[in-house]
């Protein structure tokens, strides 16, 4: 008789974090029913709302990130890090875990280094081409380490992809597009535009789209506008032909009615948009260390997108490029294959596999 597997997965803070750990989560479940799943993350970030509700045990330690200049909290970090540490080592040890898996953030230092101590596999997955300082540390150790790029400079890497929400991996793009679209209150004749800068919005689009909305609608296209919350687009600028939306939350149906996207490039929006085949116009985030550029930079080279710096990205770029593609058929179709080609639906599944591998090894 086989021991269902005891799985700890660490990582929390932002979606990009939670998402793919949420999605690995139910793979597991698929795959192992009787597994024991618990997530290791803080009480303020996203995980403290989203795991409890997707009936996930949550199990929170203080957020002690590493010190980036000397001062009162460096000073403090030594212990403080120290009682996360115990923290965690006590943990894998009650629960008897047999397998970690991270995905960044402030709570996996001490995880990591605590299944080191404890000679407890060790699974990391990173999202981003350019790793982040807890994946750096935790990939030394790992039985496993996956991402969703193939050009992330980590040891043993490979690339598996991103886990992501069942609904959104395994979209059927041309069989939903009628109906979403009506459902979203346009046209399904005329094509669709999606603008969404992720759940945060972005200003730049939202206003270079709105000046452009016009002129956009009277050459024959739609606007699907997902503007983020306080986002300085009000839904009275809604017309016939324009969906102002502050929030979608089947993201699978703004994929399914739109022909093309423009969106920022963070690492869950590339891996969606690839995983589904949806012609993309990327326009990375002009802050922080330039990973939203790397992380589009494959998908273009390969012909399912293309790259515009925030700076350029204007009422006339709409105009004149965003407009002209988005009223080319075959120039889309040949963008969809090219992102399709990219994009890894199964990466929840490939990744959850490769979990329980390492837990059934324990």
């Amino acid at each position: 008789m086989t021991t269902a597997p005891r799985i700890l997965l660490a990582g929390g803070g932002t979606a990009g974090h939670v998402s793919p750990l949420l999605a690995t989560a139910a793979a597991l479940r698929e795959l192992e029913p009787e597994a024991e799943l618990v997530v290791l993350g803080t009480k303020d970030g996203l995980e403290a709302d989203l795991v409890p509700a997707s009936g996930l045990e949550l199990v929170t330690i203080d957020k002690v990130p590493f010190p980036r200049r000397p001062d009162g909290a460096a000073l403090r970090f030594p212990a403080r890090f120290a009682g996360t540490l115990r923290r965690v080592r006590a943990l894998l040890r009650e629960r008897r875990i047999d397998a970690v898996v991270g995905f960044g953030g402030y709570v996996c230092p001490p995880a990591y280094l605590a299944a080191a101590a404890a000679r407890v596999p060790l699974v990391v997955h990173e999202a981003n081409r350019r790793p982040g300082l807890a994946n750096r540390l935790g990939a030394r150790r790992a039985a496993v380490v996956a991402t969703a790029f193939s050009d992330t400079p980590l040891p043993r890497a490979e690339r598996v992809g991103m886990p992501m929400r069942r609904g959104i991996a395994h979209l059927d793009r041309a069989a939903r597009r009628d109906e979403a679209v009506r459902g979203l209150g346009l046209d399904p004749v005329r094509p669709v535009l999606l603008v969404t800068g992720g759940s945060l919005g972005a200003q730049r689009l939202n206003e270079a789209v709105a000046g452009a909305a016009d002129e956009m609608l009277a050459a024959g296209a739609q606007i699907l506008h997902v503007t983020g919350k306080g986002k300085g687009v009000p839904a009275s600028a809604e017309r016939e032909g324009y969906r102002v939306l502050e929030y979608v939350s089947a993201m699978e149906e703004a994929y399914a009615a739109a022909d093309l996207a423009v969106t920022r490039s963070g690492s869950g929006t590339v891996s969606e948009v690839t995983a589904v085949g949806l012609p993309a116009v990327f326009v990375p985030l002009p802050i922080g260390n330039g990973e939203q550029a790397l992380n589009g930079q494959e998908v273009v080279a390969a012909g399912g997108a293309l790259m515009i710096d925030d700076a350029d990205f204007t009422v006339q770029t709409l105009t004149r490029t965003v407009l002209p593609l988005l009223l080319d058929p075959e120039r889309l179709a040949a963008m969809s294959q090219a992102a399709r080609a990219f994009g890894i639906p199964d990466a929840a599944e490939q990744l959850a596999q490769r979990v329980i591998s390492a837990a059934r090894r324990a």
